[in-house]
């Protein structure tokens, strides 16, 4: 006989109490994991498809690892130096952007920048603080022993969790299915299955088209002579993951720094807006429908304030968990509006007549 529902929600309750105290006071410890974790979920269907080849799940996690430590070298001896430099020196130069941001307000629109006058103060301060603030975060963040530690022992933990996930993952999914409560088995697969639909279509589906989209963006814009393409590129690619905004802030970053590099050249500007275009076009008619279809069951708002609490809550690992904890709460959402509307709260007791004439027709 099954446990009564007080029971079951009071040992729900204090698993998800559980979870959340450790998340509290445990977050920094758990990064290595968490991110582990979520690169082995990542790179699952590619083990499964060497698997169906004929390679072993051990070969295949082998071949995986290979690729992935030449894609590493080649991103840290190439890209990533240019992605520090190239942040680096965008802070530094604020200061001269927004002065000649200033200057060129005052040359075309001279009423709105008086001497003394709110917006001219606003504007050669904001480069200021943007120098200041930003040289900051850098110089903590690289320089920082503290730093420098965690760095390291996220680039020697975070491939070892992720390659003894990968290898055992299907052994995992399979003794954690053994462990299901025998009565509510069949809807808990079902509900697990549903979450990984909406998590394989946005974090497979949605990492994926952010990488292409980054890396088309920096290519293209480096290829166009802006400054800091890569920059710019990695940012847009980044937030490409909330609809429309990654090419808003991209485009927009892009466009003011090809307004002050080629001012006078508009056949640049306007290659630089074309491929953000493009972009788009790309993005939404081809990339988006193939990688994550129709339908991810992410609303974007939804994603937001996951995002927004789970981050202010938990710091950087609760904005790694708030996806899969919000494609999780999204889903028993919509399994409790469609088990209401099954019921009798929902559709009432009261029956339609049915005669026999009416039941023969």
């Amino acid at each position: 006989m099954a446990l009564p529902i007080k029971d079951q929600m009071k040992y729900w309750g204090v698993a998800t109490v559980v979870f959340l105290v450790v998340m509290w006071f445990m977050g920094d410890v758990m990064l290595p994991f968490v991110l582990g974790s979520a690169v082995a979920y990542f790179l699952d269907p590619v083990a499964d498809r060497l698997e169906r080849l004929g390679l072993s799940r051990a070969m295949a996690t082998a071949a995986i690892t290979v690729v992935a430590i030449l894609i590493f070298v080649i991103m840290a001896l190439l890209v990533v130096p240019t992605l520090v430099s190239q942040a680096i020196n965008l802070f530094e130069i604020a200061p001269d952007l927004t002065k000649r941001l200033s200057a060129f307000l005052t040359e075309r629109f001279p009423s709105l920048l008086e001497d003394g006058s709110t917006l001219r103060t606003s504007i050669t301060s904001l480069g200021t603080v943007v120098q200041e603030r930003g040289g900051e975060l850098l110089n903590t963040a690289l320089s920082s022993a503290a730093g420098i530690i965690n760095i390291i022992m996220l680039f020697v933990i975070v491939p070892v969790v992720a390659v003894y996930m990968l290898l055992d993952w299907d052994r995992m999914i399979a003794h954690i299915d053994g462990l299901l409560p025998r009565d509510h088995a069949q809807v808990v697969r079902r509900l697990a299955r549903d979450v990984d639909k909406t998590l394989a279509s946005f974090i497979r589906g949605m990492g994926t088209v952010c990488l292409i989209l980054g890396t088309y963006y920096a290519i293209a814009l480096m290829l166009v002579g802006l400054q800091f393409g890569l920059v710019v590129g990695f940012i847009a690619g980044l937030v490409t993951f909330i609809p429309y905004l990654g090419a808003l802030i991209g485009g927009a970053l892009a466009l003011g720094l090809a307004l002050f590099q080629f001012w006078g050249d508009w056949l640049s500007i306007g290659l630089v807006a074309g491929i953000f275009v493009a972009g788009q076009v790309i993005e939404g008619n081809v990339l988006t429908p193939k990688l994550v279809g129709n339908s991810v069951g992410l609303h974007p708002v939804w994603l937001i304030l996951a995002l927004s609490v789970f981050g202010t809550l938990f710091g950087f690992v609760g904005m790694l968990v708030a996806v899969p904890v919000a494609a999780a709460l999204g889903v028993i959402a919509r399994f409790g509006v469609e088990q209401y509307q099954q019921s009798l709260l929902y559709r009432g007791t009261e029956q339609p007549d049915i005669t026999i004439d009416q039941a023969d027709l």
